[in-house]
């Protein structure tokens, strides 16, 4: 079975009603992957949801805990000792953020074939995880 990481802008995007377009796709992806059983997040994807839905959103901390306790359905990668040293590696492989990195490092523990993310270059492939925007 494929299987697909969900990158921290795509939550974003279903949260966020500034651009309907995006909002209706991500939500789109979103439960497609779930009802499929083929998404997957880290805990890194969903602390800065959080973060980022409380701050930039404003949205109430009620309703980000629900959207948290929804995104569990998905499976869920932690962050761990080794994913932070081969988000490292990654990071000055590829020179890239620490964070993409950290998505990339993840998805590749949890064995995707692709990542979602509007962050890194669309197409590319990075160790193997060819990286797709749900939005192009």
């Amino acid at each position: 079975m494929s299987k697909t990481f969900l990158d921290t802008n795509i939550v974003v995007y279903a949260n966020d009603a500034r651009d309907p377009a995006k909002q209706q796709r991500a939500l789109e992806v979103i439960t497609g992957h779930m009802r499929a059983r083929t998404g997957v997040v880290s805990t890194q994807v969903l602390q800065e949801y959080a973060v980022t839905a409380e701050s930039k959103l404003s949205q109430d901390p009620d309703a980000v805990l629900r959207q948290l306790a929804l995104l569990e359905a998905l499976e869920v990668i932690l962050v761990t000792p080794p994913v932070i040293r081969r988000a490292l590696e990654l990071r000055h492989r590829y020179r890239i953020g620490y964070w993409d990195a950290g998505i990339l490092a993840a998805a590749e523990l949890a064995r995707c074939d692709v990542v979602l993310s509007e962050d890194l270059n669309p197409g590319q492939l990075y160790a193997g995880l060819e990286v797709r925007s749900p939005f192009t």
